[in-house]
């Protein structure tokens, strides 16, 4: 009876450490670079010129563009919007109208940029990445990084 729970156990744990390798999405610098492009079509088309930071699920820069004429201000911000968004799973703008509301101890945490333009890139329900924008007021910023979030949805198909 011991050898069979013996037998039983080695049996269970070979599976679980064979059992702990999963296959994630992750974004890609061919990725990286489609939706940097649909985010600088945005601010073309808004007359703006900005500051694209697209990070990864860890908060690793994949991709990063200064557009000419962009505020040298603008390189942390965008990188530390788009660490925002994906460290906390959430567009910028929450923290935005948080803090707006009154909720200034979010203003305290190191890795949240309480302005909009830092956006989640999503993909089959998994967040693969983060793209932020700066160069704009805070509500252009937010609508050039959707411009890029969206695209994911469609060249990732």
């Amino acid at each position: 009876m011991k050898i069979i729970k013996l037998l039983s156990l080695a049996i269970l744990f070979t599976g679980a450490i064979y059992g702990q390798v999963a296959t994630k999405h992750a974004i890609t610098l061919e990725l990286a670079k489609k939706i940097a492009v649909a985010a600088e079509n945005k601010a073309n088309q808004m007359n703006i010129d900005v500051v694209i930071a697209i990070v990864d699920d860890g908060g690793n820069l994949v991709y990063f563009e200064r557009m000419n004429g962009a505020q040298l201000g603008s390189i942390k911000v965008a990188k530390k919007k788009a660490v925002s968004a994906i460290f906390f799973k959430r567009p910028t703008k929450a923290y935005q109208e948080r803090v707006a509301g009154g909720n200034n101890a979010l203003l305290s945490v190191d890795e949240i940029l309480p302005f909009e333009g830092g956006a989640p890139l999503v993909y089959e329900n998994n967040y693969i990445g983060a793209i932020g924008v700066s160069g704009g007021t805070p509500e252009q910023d937010g609508i050039i990084a959707e411009a890029g979030a969206k695209i994911l949805e469609e060249v990732a198909k």
